[in-house]
């Protein structure tokens, strides 16, 4: 079981929960199960997004494993110039 932490900016789209607990061996396979619970996240969590899995930022994370008993943060991509 992972633990799944959701930001202040996706809260909108999960009903208000802060975090939960879901079983998924990939980020990609986390992003389709957060989907068919929270149904429009997939879109927010494509644009834009980082992940972040035990503390460790993965920007381009779509395929990457995640291990048992992580914790996995949503982090909005910050842009400027």
């Amino acid at each position: 079981m992972i633990t799944v932490k959701f930001s202040a900016s996706l809260r909108d789209l999960t009903g208000g929960d802060e975090q939960i607990q879901v079983d998924a061996p990939t980020v990609r396979r986390l992003i389709k199960l957060l989907d068919e619970r929270y149904p429009g996240i997939s879109e927010r969590l494509s644009e834009s997004t980082s992940v972040a899995i035990n503390g460790e930022i993965l920007p381009d994370a779509l395929y990457e494993d995640i291990p048992d008993d992580a914790e996995v943060h949503f982090l909005a991509t910050l842009a400027g110039g």
